[in-house]
């Protein structure tokens, strides 16, 4: 039985619904988890459909039959294998909390993608990736060779056809150039003290103004540098008798958690972009807990 997934994005009006299930039930298609969300201030109407293809149809034959309903409606859509694994290139300069946690989630599978790669300007994780028997990219970056070194990141997402960049505090601002060719395909994690505390050491200036919630965000990148359009975030509590080097720890559990949670609804496809916003749909039962990746 094939297992799919399908989304739409289009105007808001009458019979969307209808005609999409009407579609799949007569393509021997069994809905078995459906999101939708009409918003009222766009317009905009989004859905996400998982379904059991219980004639064997593939999903690229109900994409080129789907042509037909999606056309009255100027739907945006796309049919995607649930089988399929998203090839995801990660990238990480010295804080490597977060890409430890990538990598554990993979290897115990709550993370079903193909990691396809892993770029940094340090040399620190090196060993630990190749390990994992993942290519390792060492891309040194200064001011005078940025152009380059962003020339060399996009032939290595060429070559590998990554289909996602996960910045996992990676702590090189990236050129407006490459986030237009990457639009909607680089998510980024930081911390959420903006705009209070900037530059280095925001812990620690936290800590100094005694601060009592400490946040992580999780976005698609852009050129507005930290503004991309929110996928994730959360929330951790402290109080006075935490020390600064306790503001740090937190924080490292807490962007860890964004980030996976964040990374899981964009290869679930859960994620739909809404001008400077995102509508983030609930996971499917069991996506949680798929097979460990072989």
């Amino acid at each position: 039985m094939e297992q799919g997934i399908l989304t739409v994005q289009c105007d808001s009006r009458r019979g969307i619904v209808a005609a999409i299930s009407t579609y799949l039930s007569e393509a021997g298609c069994n809905i078995t988890d459906s999101a939708q969300f009409d918003d009222k201030e766009t317009g905009q109407f989004f859905t996400r459909i998982a379904f059991d293809s219980e004639k064997g149809t593939t999903t690229s034959t109900l994409d080129e039959g789907f042509a037909a309903v999606a056309e009255p409606f100027g739907m945006t859509y796309a049919f995607h294998d649930s089988k399929s694994r998203m090839k995801v290139l990660i990238m990480v300069s010295k804080f490597g909390h977060c890409l430890h946690d990538l990598l554990f989630r993979w290897r115990i599978g709550a993370l079903p993608m193909d990691i396809v790669g892993v770029i940094s300007n340090h040399l620190e994780y090196q060993k630990e990736v190749v390990n994992h028997d993942i290519p390792f990219h060492y891309i040194k970056v200064r001011p005078e060779t940025k152009a380059e070194a962003e020339a060399q990141m996009m032939r290595i997402v060429e070559d590998t056809g990554a289909e996602l960049v996960v910045l996992a505090r990676y702590m090189q601002v990236l050129s407006d150039d490459l986030c237009r060719k990457m639009s909607g395909r680089i998510i980024n994690i930081h911390h959420s003290f903006l705009p209070s505390f900037k530059g280095a050491n925001p812990y620690k200036q936290a800590y100094h103004r005694g601060v009592k919630l400490i946040g992580a965000t999780s976005h698609y990148v852009t050129a507005d540098l930290d503004e991309g359009p929110i996928i994730e975030q959360d929330i951790a509590r402290v109080t006075h008798a935490q020390s600064a080097a306790d503001y740090v720890a937190i924080g490292r559990d807490v962007e860890s958690q964004v980030l996976a949670r964040a990374v899981h609804a964009h290869i679930y496809q859960r994620v739909f972009q809404n001008g400077d916003k995102t509508v983030v749909f609930p996971a499917s039962p069991g996506s949680f807990a798929p097979e460990p990746p072989t």
